[in-house]
């Protein structure tokens, strides 16, 4: 692509933003200061399917990075009313195949040899094409065959120029933000700035080949004791930034119904094992593969020993995971913010969820609170003392008019998701989607629960162990003050000092006795804390530490008394 070429896409994308950005201001500021208001209310649905919808028409004629741009917005629901998200959904990041001349172009310069030298077979039809690459099935060459085992592979080859035209379309989004930096009642809601940045650090890294290598060979580590998961083995030989040479591992598409059960596939036990995996990715890996659609996941039947080549005992298939370009760490403090979360949701705790939203950096500073704690409130009070099984059976349009009212609260705060965040949301939004397709009985509930459960007893044991930490750092503290005191009175008694030391020892001796008793306070509360929040999770423990505190109870509260008795005056 020349450069005019690169400066009339800037035009059209830059082009396009002003004239709705216009016609924004016009509609949500002019008119309600006009006193027609309500004009602008009545058409406001219409006008964002329409914005929507032209969007999606530029996205498609333009593909590149426009077309992520619209699969990035239509998961936004943070910032986007539901009128825009849904006419989005479904873009799909299909676009016409670049001539097999230009492939062969590229993958050659990338790989340093011909097609023909490096492969034995090289299909000129992709099997897939896509906004930013597209892939062909090859085979590698006796040598390379024989070095790494592998002989069938798919070859992914970055579209020709589409790092200028991710730069390009990049910068103009830039612009675009900063223009909505400019208007408040936008600027109010939504950092857009950030937002572009976090998609330009998502694009680069898909468009970078090398860096889904990584992910996919880290993937493979994470689940190499579980036999369940499969991925597919990088030929690193054969791969560069723009180019991705990987073992061949197409089998059933985990949603073909059909061809699952003439294998002897339950869909249902599918359905199970995928959720299992990916809450698995969310909450033990903290490593999450944040695109699996159907055409990126497979179901392989008949996983077999590689020493007997019969089946594996209890494993008849495996579910096999493709494309990790777009991946989604848990880093600590996220992981922290959803502990702190789960927790405010169990214990039913409005104003600590909002605190643990702002922990994950949810809500932006300007955020009122005040509106969405009164939501959470009455969302508790209605379904906060239910279990999973009673919530299936909740009137469904009552969870409908909830969910309608919740919505217009959430999105009239300055409320932003985080990238990691916003990829782990679609991952589990389309691992729900996925399941209940899958079996309609399927309860996405039901697989949360048990992570849900570990979180809270990872809190519990970490609570009671900072408490005895702390309780016996103090001990240890308090303990070797009487040795510091006396030392202090020895040198006193060596006739160093001037002062009469007998009021001196008779403060010590009080303070020695005060510190003892500090002392039993602390850890008497560590270990009635401690035994408490045990007592579910390891019972037998949890009424021992609660038993045992009663010694330095007594301790406290009796040894002051006995202790003045005994004290002469």
């Amino acid at each position: 692509m020349t450069d005019g070429a690169h400066r009339a896409r800037s035009r059209r994308i830059l082009g396009f933003a002003a004239r709705q950005l216009v016609q924004i201001w016009w509609f949500e500021l002019v008119l309600p200061k006009l006193g027609l208001g309500g004009l602008a209310d009545r058409s406001r649905e219409r006008r964002m399917r329409t914005l929507a919808s032209r969007f999606r028409a530029l996205a498609v004629e333009l593909g590149g990075l426009m077309i992520k741009v619209g699969q990035f917005l239509s998961a936004r629901l943070d910032v986007l009313p539901p009128e825009i998200t849904s006419e989005l959904t479904g873009l799909q990041d299909e676009v016409p195949a670049v001539p097999f001349p230009e492939i062969r172009a590229l993958a050659e310069a990338e790989l340093g040899a011909p097609l023909d030298a490096v492969f034995a077979r090289f299909d000129e039809v992709p099997v897939a094409a896509a906004s930013l690459g597209q892939a062909h099935s090859a085979r590698l060459s006796a040598r390379d065959a024989a070095e790494t085992g592998l002989a069938e592979v798919v070859v992914k080859v970055q579209r020709p120029g589409i790092d200028q035209i991710v730069a390009v379309d990049l910068a103009a989004l830039r612009r675009v933000a900063g223009w909505l930096r400019r208007v408040r009642v936008v600027a109010d809601h939504v950092d857009a700035p950030a937002l572009v940045e976090e998609f330009a650090q998502t694009s680069h890294e898909e468009i970078d080949y090398l860096h889904e290598a990584q992910n996919a060979e880290r993937f493979v580590e994470s689940f190499a004791d579980e036999p369940r998961v499969n991925a597919p083995a990088v030929v690193w030989e054969r791969t560069t930034r723009r180019v991705l040479t990987l073992e061949d591992v197409t089998a059933i598409k985990i949603n073909d119904t059909d061809a699952l059960r003439a294998a002897g596939i339950s869909p249902a036990d599918v359905a199970r094992v995928f959720a299992e995996v990916m809450f698995d990715q969310v909450f033990t890996h903290a490593f999450v593969h944040a695109d699996p659609h159907p055409g990126n996941i497979f179901v392989t039947p008949v996983v077999r020993d590689p020493a007997s080549g019969t089946p594996a005992p209890g494993i008849p298939w495996r579910l096999t995971f493709v494309d990790f370009g777009m991946m989604a760490e848990v880093p600590g403090e996220l992981r922290a913010g959803l502990r702190s979360l789960v927790i405010a949701v169990a214990s039913r705790d409005g104003h600590g969820m909002i605190e643990a939203a702002h922990e994950i950096g949810v809500l932006m500073p300007s955020a009122d609170t005040g509106e969405l704690e009164r939501a959470l409130t009455q969302l508790f009070e209605r379904f906060g003392g239910m279990g999973f099984a009673q919530l299936k059976e909740v009137d469904p349009r009552e969870f409908r008019d909830f969910g309608v009212e919740f919505g217009d609260v959430m999105r009239s705060l300055p409320l932003q998701l985080p990238e990691r965040l916003l990829l782990l949301i679609r991952a589990m939004a389309l691992t729900s989607g996925m399941c209940s397709s899958l079996d309609p009985e399927f309860n996405v509930w039901d697989a949360v629960e048990p992570y849900a459960t570990q979180l809270l007893n990872e809190e519990r044991g970490d609570l009671a162990q900072d408490l005895l930490g702390q309780a016996m750092s103090s001990a240890g503290i308090l303990w070797g003050m009487p040795k510091r005191m006396d030392a202090l009175i020895t040198k006193a008694d060596q006739g160093r000092m001037s002062f009469d030391t007998s009021r001196l020892e008779r403060r010590l001796d009080r303070l020695e006795g005060v510190a003892r008793r500090i002392l039993s306070g602390v850890l008497f509360a560590a270990l009635l804390i401690g035994g408490a929040l045990l007592l579910a999770p390891n019972p037998e423990l949890g009424t021992t530490l609660m038993i045992v505190s009663v010694l330095p109870l007594l301790h406290a509260v009796f040894a002051g008394v006995f202790g003045r008795r005994r004290r002469p005056r």
